[in-house]
């Protein structure tokens, strides 16, 4: 899997980053509240420590976490930007949008 971020988003990124101590960047796959698996929305959590089932994904930026079992539902090939008009992450693909309007959360 390869995962790019943009200027934009590496930049919004860091400077809530620095507001955290420690915080390590996750590409969560979160179906709470959606009532089936195939129906959950891709989100960047910032956690305090990799849990069990959990990889290290390598990118342009910074080492990114995903839970292994989730991989499924993503694309090989991705990119993460930040878009100003929407004050938002993207998470897209060469063939789609997986998330126009993806959030950031604190769960460190």
């Amino acid at each position: 899997m390869n995962i790019t971020f943009t200027d934009r988003a590496a930049e919004k990124i860091q400077t809530k980053l620095a507001k955290t101590s420690g915080a390590m960047l996750k590409l969560k796959y979160d179906t709470d509240g959606c009532g089936c698996v195939v129906s959950g929305v891709s989100a960047l959590w910032f956690v305090s420590e990799k849990e069990e089932g959990d990889i290290e994904i390598s990118t342009n930026y910074q080492p990114i976490l995903m839970e292994k079992t989730k991989q499924v539902f993503f694309d090989e090939e991705m990119t993460i930007d930040f878009v100003e008009t929407a004050n938002s992450f993207m998470l897209k693909s060469p063939g789609q949008i997986l998330n126009p309007r993806m959030s950031l959360v604190d769960h460190s």
